[in-house]
């Protein structure tokens, strides 16, 4: 079992190759859109679980599992076109669970996408403030949600702060 500094190390280190990496489509790194979302967060007075969450979120667009992230990553349309690692919602919360996070870190990791696609089903000028790279992945992040998926996430007892998280991702990308 590694130790909690081991732990904030691995973390450190996966923030790192963040600052080396763009975020897919902006005019940011990884590490950029991190630390702005955690700001964010923490200028919102959010509890210490979600501004980590805040923070980490996109960890599985850059997380040590090459083989796994290579199996997700799919390369839309050719070219320089890419809208990351599919799935790397859920690649990051699993990579996170291992390391030793909370479940409530770990759930709303996981729930960045998903909130998009809630947003984008209840909010006509969501969609519309969307970067056009949003736009893109949205496509295969299973776009909108029906009218009884969004009821069913209304229902989550974390609904409130995975929406917020989701909305400090979209406003994290100011270059």
């Amino acid at each position: 079992m590694a130790s909690p500094e081991d732990k904030v190390s691995a973390v450190f280190r996966l923030l790192e190759n963040g600052s080396k990496q763009g975020y897919i489509g902006e005019d940011i790194s990884q590490l950029e859109h991190a630390l702005q979302a955690a700001l964010q967060a923490t200028q919102e007075a959010a509890d210490n679980e979600t501004v980590l969450a805040a923070l980490l979120h996109d960890v599985g667009q850059f997380c040590p599992a090459k083989e796994l992230r290579r199996m997700l990553v799919e390369d839309i349309g050719g070219g320089d076109l890419d809208v990351g690692a599919v799935g790397h919602e859920k690649l990051g919360a699993e990579y996170l669970r291992k390391v030793g996070f909370s479940d409530n870190v770990c759930d709303l990791v996981e729930s960045h996408v998903v909130a998009k696609r809630y947003l984008t089903a209840t909010d006509p000028e969501y969609y519309t403030g969307l970067s056009q790279a949003s736009k893109l992945s949205l496509k295969f992040q299973g776009g909108p949600f029906t009218s009884d998926e969004a009821e069913a996430f209304e229902r989550d007892p974390l609904f409130k702060q995975k929406v917020q998280l989701r909305k400090w991702d979209d406003a994290s990308k100011v270059v």
